[in-house]
């Protein structure tokens, strides 16, 4: 590990304050054979030394502001989790690429839910609008590409205000809309059937919970996971709602499931309008309720886009291949 037995590096620039590890093994923060690191240097033009419980900064060619808060970022993310993997470093660097970091700030990166792994923040500009949307409006819908965070961010929440005793359960359902694949042919009775539509809500609950806290608190019914259909006809008070796969709504669907707000309770609504599964895109419930509630008070949308995802670089590289190949498909040819 070069970089950390270093005493020190020629360059241009003088030395920088160093950055603390506070407790972040170097070796975690460099990868295996200083790949983190390299790149971190190559993309900055940068050197940097690993000396004495902290990183400085010997020289940088490009900004040293943003490489200081791309090394912080990186470091919060060990603290964390305590892993770092490369498409994390990429996502730093992505970040720093757009100009989403900024210096220090309360609000800068929020932290949403205290989670048995750490701290859960906000990671891009995107999803910080959606948690300050939330804590502001009654009713908070997240429209975005697949991999930008909204159900996770919605579930962080949810379970930040159930731990803050600002409501008394959480409520998350789906439409049970099949995507090239049909539900009754499916083994199982009811609930084996929905339940794989239903998982990913678990499993993002599962990761802000102990197994065993979740379980109980399903039992009790203080955490309840349904499909849609199972809505109807309920009025849901002191409760923090979720509505995830929204796109996939009728516009009866949607209507129906607004209309079970009731007191003390909070909803948000997140979709992607481009992985409609409905016979009729058209009639997706959550293109309607753009039109329908636009100017409500205490309504909020926040659109996320692909400068916001972070599930792996390449889903982004994706969505833009994608919206390419759209955008040649529906472009007039000349005869």
């Amino acid at each position: 590990m070069k970089s950390v037995m270093a005493e020190g590096a020629s360059g241009t620039g003088s030395p920088e304050a160093g950055i603390p590890l506070d407790g972040v093994d170097a070796l975690v923060l460099c990868g295996p054979g200083d790949i983190h690191l390299g790149r971190i240097e190559s993309y900055f033009s940068a050197q940097l030394v690993l000396r004495d419980g902290e990183v400085r900064i010997v020289s940088c060619r490009s900004d040293a502001t943003l490489l200081r808060l791309a090394l912080g970022e990186l470091l919060d993310g060990i603290r964390r989790k305590g892993t770092l993997e490369a498409e994390d470093v990429e996502l730093a660097l992505r970040r720093a690429t757009a100009g989403e970091m900024q210096p220090a700030q309360p609000e800068g990166n929020s932290v949403v839910v205290h989670t048995p792994t750490g701290p859960l923040r906000t990671r891009t500009a995107g999803q910080e609008r959606l948690v300050r949307a939330a804590a502001q409006h009654l009713l908070t819908f997240a429209i975005g590409p697949a991999g930008t965070g909204k159900t996770y961010l919605a579930v962080a929440m949810a379970v930040a205000a159930l731990v803050e005793r600002k409501v008394q359960r959480i409520v998350l359902t789906r439409p049970a809309v099949e995507a090239g694949e049909n539900l009754g042919f499916l083994p199982g009775d009811l609930k084996e059937k929905v339940d794989p539509y239903l998982r990913p809500l678990y499993d993002s609950l599962f990761d802000m919970m102990e197994p065993e806290r979740m379980a109980r608190m399903v039992e009790q019914q203080i955490v309840e996971v349904a499909p849609l259909a199972f809505m109807r006809g309920r009025t849901l008070n002191n409760a923090f709602i979720i509505l995830d796969e929204a796109q996939n709504t009728t516009p009866g669907q949607m209507k129906m499931f607004l209309t079970r707000l009731g007191q003390n309770s909070r909803v948000v609504i997140t979709g992607d309008i481009t992985q409609i599964d409905l016979a009729q895109p058209e009639r997706s419930g959550l293109l309607e309720i753009r039109r329908v509630l636009r100017g409500v008070r205490d309504v909020a949308f926040v659109e996320l886009e692909k400068a916001d995802v972070v599930r792996h670089r390449l889903v982004r590289d994706i969505i833009h291949a994608y919206e390419e190949y759209d955008g040649r498909a529906t472009r007039p040819t000349d005869d």
